[in-house]
């Protein structure tokens, strides 16, 4: 069987984990030439099919068949920290053979090496300037790139490569601003097939299909992230005017049920009355009796049969209306009064050398921490937390509660379950209040009792928030470090809905724009690669 219009073409495909866990069962999937965004929930698996796609895991059944070469850039890039850049890039056997012949070194061996890559270097280099890397040396290594600019050098070496078939798993979540924006344009101008997993918005917003992994099935729409929003709203409120359609049908058979059963019921006792006094000869009575038992068992049947179908029609219609599992956050009641001083830094500089001649937040302020990749945002939020100490200056806190969500995720203790880290933080909390709780973050039943070594990275997030907003006493101040990186869609927009309702002072660090707007920041600071702070209104322009 033949697919010539579809690049990827997965039939049947399915997928255990070593522990027989379904990921992914009878999956049949097509994506097209062009830019597709691929979305779902956290746990859908979604890295998982991109894994499967690239042939980095092997089916359990069914099959997978691309056309062309594939790259692929995970979420997490397994990165050697003695590897230099040009290895990184895939070019350092080609640029040490180049290197040797210009050193007179002609041997064949070394021209069969470069081959007719003779500019090797150069389009290396133009790629890496392209996404901003103009710093980078070839001769660096791994160990000296920050996060993001290690998930651009990944990029660049698939740009080198130019494969037929593009996949990235999150490639934004460690990127600041800038970087973001060379990512936007060179998705826009890639000219052949691209599958990208995401939550970022503005990324989603430049593809040409989006696929909708939900409930184990992928369903491809026309359009970038706000079309298949408009087409999805329509379905949904199609679906819904079919339930209460179906809802409708099945209280009218009910209904009518029930006056059946009445009309049965006069029948009977009228019958039997009539045979009590005899009035026509036994024989014909008897008949009689017959023919209204088997009437009645018909109208019974035929009435039960309406009842179940009108009931089966509003299953399917309630099966078709979305009930993405999203985490519903009920942030801490604590309103900060808006003259009150929550946090004051003055002559501050960091370990990291950020430097903070005076900063003073009042109230419920809503500060948004912008800057490029290493220029300190993490170390300035670990200082104001109490994490690290400043070199220099001092850093007072005005309220009794801070809470703090950093990047890593690392306040769970791996050996405890997800409970037990609840409580770690909120000791006089009931088990059944904390169950209750974890509930609206996703965690019910047994996923309460999992060891949080256990968890993904999207659970990880929701059993960490989980646990700060529990603390005692409630944060008056929230710090977060690049909160929505492991989030899908549906929960970024709850959390973001949770912190504009938030009535302390909050104080987030991220490159997600739209994340930003929709949570109500309306302050930033900003800082640069010499870690000097500067302050002004957000721009929400990406």
């Amino acid at each position: 069987m033949s697919f010539p219009s579809f690049s990827i073409v997965c039939d049947d495909l399915s997928y255990n984990w070593p522990d027989g866990t379904a990921v992914l069962e009878n999956l049949d999937a097509a994506f097209p030439p062009g830019r597709t965004g691929l979305i779902g929930v956290n746990g859908s698996g979604k890295s998982t099919l991109l894994r499967l796609i690239a042939g980095e895991l092997t089916p359990s059944g069914g099959s997978v068949a691309v056309t062309g070469e594939v790259g692929y850039l995970p979420q997490n890039l397994p990165l050697g920290t003695g590897r230099t850049v040009a290895e990184l890039l895939g070019i350092a056997e080609r640029r040490t053979a180049l290197l040797a012949i210009e050193r007179g070194d002609a041997c064949a061996e070394n021209f069969a090496v470069v081959g007719d890559d003779w500019d090797i270097e150069e389009r290396a280099r133009g790629e890496l300037d392209r996404l901003g890397l103009e710093h980078v040396g070839l001769d660096r290594t791994v160990a000296t790139l920050s996060g993001g600019e290690a998930v651009m050098v990944g990029l660049a070496a698939l740009f080198l490569r130019r494969p037929d078939v593009l996949l990235l798993d999150e490639p934004t979540n460690n990127l600041d601003l800038d970087a973001r924006r060379r990512l936007y344009a060179a998705v826009e101008s890639w000219t052949g097939v691209l599958v990208t997993v995401s939550h970022d918005r503005a990324l989603l917003e430049r593809v040409d299909a989006v696929a909708d992994l939900t409930g184990g099935a992928v369903r491809m729409y026309g359009g970038n992230l706000p079309a298949y929003e408009e087409m999805l709203a329509a379905e949904q409120e199609a679906a819904e005017r079919v339930v209460r359609t179906a809802e409708a049908d099945v209280r009218r058979q009910k209904r009518e049920w029930e006056q059946a059963q009445v009309k049965l019921a006069r029948r009977a006792r009228y019958g039997n009355k009539m045979y009590e006094q005899k009035r026509e000869p036994k024989i014909i009575m008897q008949e009689r009796k017959r023919q209204a038992q088997v009437a009645a068992g018909k109208h019974r049947t035929m009435h039960a049969a309406k009842l179940a179908g009108a009931r089966e029609r509003l299953g399917e219609a309630e099966a078709a209306v979305r009930d993405d599992a999203a985490i519903r956050i009920a942030l801490p009641e604590t309103a900060v009064p808006a003259g009150k001083t929550v946090l004051t830094l003055t002559g501050v500089r960091t370990v990291s050398g950020t430097t903070v001649e005076e900063l003073v937040v009042r109230g419920p302020e809503r500060i948004a921490l912008l800057g490029p990749n290493g220029s300190g945002k993490t170390t300035l939020l670990r200082t104001i937390a109490g994490e690290l100490d400043p070199e220099a200056g001092s850093v007072e806190v005005g309220v009794p509660g801070v809470g703090y969500l950093p990047q890593r995720l690392d306040l769970l203790d791996d050996g405890l379950s997800v409970v037990d880290n609840v409580r770690r933080f909120a000791p006089s909390a009931s088990v059944n209040a904390v169950r209750a709780r974890l509930a609206r973050f996703l965690f019910r039943g047994g996923r309460a009792d999992l060891p949080a070594g256990a968890l993904s990275g999207g659970e990880r997030f929701r059993a960490v928030l989980a646990a700060l907003l529990s603390a005692e006493p409630p944060p008056g101040l929230l710090l977060l470090d690049e909160p929505t990186n492991n989030l899908d869609l549906a929960s970024v927009r709850q959390l973001a809905q949770a912190l504009e309702a938030y009535r302390g002072a909050l104080v987030v660090a991220s490159h997600d724009l739209p994340f930003l707007e929709a949570a109500g920041i309306t302050r930033r600071l900003v800082l640069d690669r010499q870690g000097i702070v500067s302050e002004g209104s957000i721009e929400f322009d990406a």
